[in-house]
């Protein structure tokens, strides 16, 4: 599957530091697998990941994956 970050998602990606940026990087380079979970009422349909502390917010069709956020725990669902 093709993997596709919005210029909000990349930026956001950007305040991390490098171990926090390479576990983020190798836990989207594995999906469809991981801890994910369908967010219920929201739409477009949207998919999180957990990985620690953070929530990675994304869309999936049969051929790619958009990652649209990527927020610690707190603020993630608030953004919906």
């Amino acid at each position: 599957m093709e993997i596709e970050y919005t210029k909000q998602a990349v930026k956001q990606i950007s305040r991390y530091d490098k171990p926090t940026k390479a576990r983020l990087k190798e836990a989207i380079e594995k999906l469809p697998q991981g801890d994910i979970k369908r967010l219920q009422g929201v739409t477009p349909i949207t998919f999180r990941l957990r990985v620690g502390d953070l929530r990675v917010l994304f869309e999936m069709t049969s051929q790619k994956i958009i990652i649209r956020n990527i927020l610690p725990r707190g603020e993630a669902y608030n953004k919906l």
